[in-house]
């Protein structure tokens, strides 16, 4: 038999919703004729690694070149839009048996048996990534798509869609052919790494197997062969495996959480092994704890590590799980948790992200039930209640009552430093090159906590294994690849809520003039973030705000993102009239949420774009009082009961004079930075900085024209360069560079936009503070 044929073709990223996720690769109806194969048979896509899909026709042929590939299936051969990629048909064997491994939910929640439901019909190699979409597109013997969406949806809730699993091992049968692709079907074993089995099936294992079959085989027609061998009697059920225990850690390795970790072991301590000594001192020897940090600081850890320290069972109920089902069962399934957890001690009932089950907000007549469960739970002997919230304020307030939680601990989000500790502890075990600089990846992580570091590591392993490929040399992990992740991981703090500012590797040292400017704004922003013990030492506090005022197009949000640059920072920009909210409570609330995450994302600079719109003057407005209750909540945040911590409040704005008095009192935005229209000398500098990529004529003087740009901003300066290459473009579009016309040319459309007498307003003000 000869060889199967195979063909180059462009790699495209396919934007079907139906393809979405589901392993298929769209080919132009010619191609699928030139590999020998029909429609929803496998093929072999080799990109930088190996990987299986289905094949099917193009809806919409782009051209026989062309394979529009799934998101899945492109990140499987390792490939970007626009690569190239060979496709071959391949033979398809039934899997004997085929290992998983998945995020912590999916391997706790998930059982194997519906994992398995759900990979039914999918074609795949080891290595592989694959949702757990059915794979519904054409019918498969044996497939159960509705049933396996509604397994997926009782175990892991809505966020099911977005669950991906990874075979990390895979059994073909005996005398299979090495480039076959194999096909999950009912009578495959499916395991969890480490963890819990479908168990075998030796009868029908043993009783059907099915060989690999020819090149382009369709996985349906497979396992309707392979169901047709199947014995008449079916196996008996595997019992429901037992859920795997999650790994635990050391408490030492909880960089920066001993303090919180110390006090837990004593609440831990008293409750479960000295309760006489409580009850001798009027107390009760009960226990209810909530421990709120940011999503991913590692709450739920730091108990199971204490607990374990100390000899404690921990029975977790998790809430997003429970909360995802209907209302009957997660009530259920709520009593079962406490029921085991009380049934002998000393035990914790760990409830984690406790807002999902208990909302604040409209909480359903289920968290009536669910306290009452927890109630019982914590009045039982030797049994303690512990529940977790990165979002403590959307709790339903009853679970703080004296019956139920009354103690918190807050786990603060690691520093540079922390950050550096943690990734050697996540790191150990694994090969770094010799240069690694841990301490420079710290301090490029702002805002990072130990489950961003985990998604850090494990984006810079993949960087590693694309670097070193198919060389024989013993792999590491550099420092490059820890920064180069970097920037594609987005921390958990900056998932939601208002838009970052992305400093480009802009850096202060690259922005001309402005030397007062600067340095104000190093002094004012970067020195209290950088120089801590300096302020401690001399008994002061560190400005909370600067103000940041100036003609318009003259660089102050550049300003922001040099300052955001140099300093590592994470930039909140918010617009002015985006808090605004006609709804009563709605922008306080905005505000309120803002300054959270902005905490949570620390050392934060929080960069109200203008701020004369979000604060104006009190008493003015004809808005229903909204913009007078922004004003008070920003106060409040600003000076409030609660310090901000490694956060800075920067307002830009033109009309200085509109903003609200109170917000410029000390302790709030005190310092007051003027950004002045440039001069000729930076005028030259921005011109050169725009024009840097364009090919300037012998004839171009750039110092003479800046001379005569009088009244022209940093942006106008930029959108002469813009308008002069435009303007050679019209003279030929053969043109290689500009010319000293095309600048006088592009003077007549781009005029300058700075106001003389707002000018001369901004100066005053700037004399007057």
């Amino acid at each position: 038999m000869s060889a199967p044929v195979g063909i180059d073709l462009l790699a495209r990223l396919g934007t079907s919703a139906g393809d979405a996720r589901r392993g298929v690769v769209r080919l132009h109806p010619e191609v699928i004729t030139a590999l020998g194969v029909e429609a929803w048979d496998a093929v072999r896509v080799t990109g930088v690694r190996t990987t299986a899909a289905l094949v099917a026709p193009a809806a919409d042929p782009a051209g026989p070149g062309t394979a529009v590939l799934d998101e899945t299936t492109m990140v499987n051969a390792g490939v970007v839009d626009g690569s190239t990629v060979g496709v071959v048909a391949a033979p398809v064997a039934v899997a004997r048996q085929v290992e998983l491994a998945g995020s912590r939910l999916a391997t706790a929640a998930l059982a194997p048996e519906t994992l398995r439901l759900a990979l039914t019909g999918k074609v795949l190699l080891p290595g592989d990534t694959l949702s757990l979409l059915p794979q519904d597109l054409v019918p498969v013997p044996g497939a159960d798509a509705a049933g396996a969406r509604r397994g997926l949806a009782a175990a892991l809730g809505g966020t099911w869609t977005t669950e991906l699993v990874t075979v990390t091992a895979a059994e073909a049968p005996s005398g299979t052919d090495p480039s076959a692709a194999l096909v999950v079907a009912p009578t495959t074993v499916v395991r969890w790494r480490n963890g819990a089995s479908t168990g075998a099936t030796p009868a029908v294992v043993a009783a059907s197997p099915v060989p690999a079959r020819r090149a382009g085989t369709s996985p349906a027609s497979l396992l309707g062969e392979a169901g047709a061998a199947a014995p008449a009697t079916a196996p008996a059920p595997a019992p429901a495996p037992e859920v795997p225990a999650e790994p635990t850690v050391a408490v030492a390795d909880l960089i920066g959480q001993a303090g919180p970790a110390r006090r837990l072991a004593e609440w831990f301590d008293l409750v479960f092994r000295r309760p006489d000594l409580l009850e001798r001192l009027g107390a009760a020897p009960r226990l209810g704890v909530l421990v709120s940090g940011p999503e991913g600081v590692g709450k739920a850890t730091l108990v199971r590590a204490v607990a374990t320290e100390e000899g404690v069972r921990v029975v977790r109920l998790d809430a997003p799980a429970a909360a995802a089902i209907e209302a009957g069962a997660a009530a259920a399934r709520v009593r079962e948790a406490v029921d085991d957890a009380t049934a002998s001690g000393p035990t914790v009932l760990l409830v984690t992200d406790g807002e999902v089950l208990l909302p604040a907000t409209d909480p359903p007549p289920l968290s009536t039930l669910v306290l009452e469960a927890l109630r019982r739970a914590v009045a039982t002997p030797g049994t303690a209640l512990v529940v977790t919230s990165g979002r403590t304020e959307a709790l339903d307030p009853r679970l703080r009552g004296a019956d139920l939680v009354d103690r918190e601990l807050t786990l603060p989000a690691p520093g540079d430093r922390d950050r550096a500790d943690l990734l050697r502890v996540l790191l150990r075990g694994v090969p770094l090159a010799k240069d690694v600089d841990l301490g420079a990846v710290g301090a490029r992580t702002p805002g990072f906590v130990a489950g961003d570091l985990v998604a850090l590591r494990r984006e810079a392993a993949v960087r590693a294994a694309l670097r070193a490929g198919t060389s024989e040399e013993d792999p590491t992990l550099g420092t490059d690849d820890l920064l180069g992740a970097v920037s594609s991981v987005r921390p958990a703090s900056l998932s939601t809520g208002s838009q970052t500012l992305s400093s480009g590797g802009l850096t202060l040292d690259r922005v001309g003039d402005m030397v007062e400017t600067k340095q104000a704004l190093t002094e004012t922003i970067l020195w209290p973030l950088r120089y801590p013990d300096s302020f401690a030492r001399l008994g002061v506090s560190p400005p909370r705000g600067v103000l940041l005022y100036g003609p318009p197009g003259c660089g102050k949000t550049f300003l922001v993102r040099a300052l955001a640059g140099t300093g590592s920072l994470n930039v909140f920009v918010v617009k002015g009239a985006e808090v605004l909210d006609k709804y009563v409570g709605e922008s306080e609330r905005a505000v309120r949420s803002l300054f959270a995450r902005a905490a949570a994302a620390s050392p934060a600079l929080v960069f109200l774009d203008e701020i004369d719109a979000l604060a104006p003057r009190r008493g003015g407005s004809t808005d229903a009082g909204v913009a007078d209750r922004v004003v008070a909540a920003l106060l409040t945040e600003l000076d409030g009961a609660e310090p901000l911590r490694d956060v800075v409040v920067l307002g830009a704005t033109n009309r200085p004079e509109l903003i609200d008095p109170a917000l410029l009192r000390p302790g709030r935005l005190e310092r007051r930075v003027y950004v002045p229209p440039p001069d000729a000398a930076a005028r030259a500098d921005i011109l050169r900085a725009a024009a840097r990529d364009t090919p300037l004529a012998d004839d171009v003087d750039l110092d003479a024209l800046a001379q005569d740009l009088d009244r022209y901003s940093a942006a106008d300066c930029a959108a002469l360069v813009r308008e002069a290459a435009l303007t050679a473009m019209r003279t030929s579009l053969e043109s290689t560079e500009v010319s000293a016309q095309d600048l006088a040319t592009a003077r007549e459309a781009v005029r300058p936009s700075l106001d003389p007498r707002q000018l001369a307003e901004l100066e005053a003000y700037a004399g007057e503070n």
